[in-house]
């Protein structure tokens, strides 16, 4: 069970928590248009619900490790599985040099997360 109070796991679940409300969020706004309307659904309020969510799992990482790293570490995790959504669920095909560049962010968020001396400075 220590697994799942571990920071890691809880970054990649608030990730997966907000791309699974991005991905509703734009199927939402796309199929219904940006509209006052559109936000008293129930859709909004899943989105809503399930950001909550993540936060509180955002906010628990950022009292259990420091600042700096936490934010890497959410940002490799966000590029990572936001990328996965837009292959695997809607099928956005990068150009290879964008997937290069997407690699090089990655590099650069978690050389700030895990090497000591960057995270330091």
């Amino acid at each position: 069970m220590s697994f799942l109070k571990s920071p890691a796991f809880i970054v990649i679940a608030s990730q997966l928590l907000f791309s699974i409300s991005d991905y509703l969020g734009a199927r939402a706004m796309k199929a219904q248009g940006f509209t006052l309307a559109n936000f008293f659904t129930w859709w909004f309020l899943s989105y809503t619900v399930i950001r909550q969510i993540a936060v509180l799992g955002q906010l628990y990482v950022y009292a259990a490790g420091g600042l700096g790293r936490t934010v890497a570490l959410f940002g490799a995790g966000s590029i990572v599985i936001g990328n996965l959504i837009a292959v695997l669920l809607l099928q956005e095909i990068l150009k290879p040099h964008e997937y290069v560049g997407i690699s090089i962010a990655i590099l650069a968020f978690l050389v700030l997360a895990f090497w000591p001396e960057a995270a330091r400075a």
